[in-house]
């Protein structure tokens, strides 16, 4: 899901994606912690415009998409 993020103001700006990683499929180090472990299941977030490459790392894991959305809102 693509969603925009918003100042207190209400101002809308950018954009993010929230996506559900297995926990066991990854590409490289993208999908990897800093100790080449992949990272586990969960909803997440990144920064990133539809149709282009992520502006971010990927946040989380969250419990459900509704946490990752709000985490995005809230912490960018």
């Amino acid at each position: 899901m693509y969603a925009r993020f918003e100042t207190e103001e209400g101002e809308k700006y950018g954009s993010f994606e929230t996506f559900y990683h297995d926990g066991q499929h990854w590409i490289g180090e993208l999908w990897e912690d800093g100790d080449g472990n992949p990272m586990p299941a969960g909803w997440y977030w990144w920064a990133c415009f539809p149709g282009c490459m992520p502006d971010s790392d990927p946040h989380g894991p969250f419990d459900t998409e509704e946490e990752a959305e709000a985490d995005a809102k809230n912490g960018e």
